[in-house]
């Protein structure tokens, strides 16, 4: 992907952009990045969890908690 991007600025400030061609040609084609590599989806994953991790914290807090139950209260309490 880096040798991509570098490439295509290349023959962009250049203007070259015949010769990107050409050298794509050459090689069949530019090669297209189609996702995530494992590492990136570990890293994902843990930063996912760490996310939860903390919300979980938040949410079953004290404080929080009561704050939840006293709105959760008020609406089933509510007219309509």
């Amino acid at each position: 992907m880096y040798q991509v991007v570098r490439a295509r600025l290349r023959a962009l400030v250049c203007g070259t952009g015949t010769a990107l061609r050409r050298r794509a040609a050459r090689h069949g084609g530019l090669r297209r990045d189609a996702g995530m590599v494992t590492s990136e989806y570990a890293m994902g994953i843990v930063a996912a969890v760490a996310f939860a991790v903390v919300l979980y914290k938040v949410v079953t807090s004290g404080a929080v908690s009561a704050e939840l139950q006293g709105i959760v209260k008020r609406a089933l309490d509510a007219r309509m």
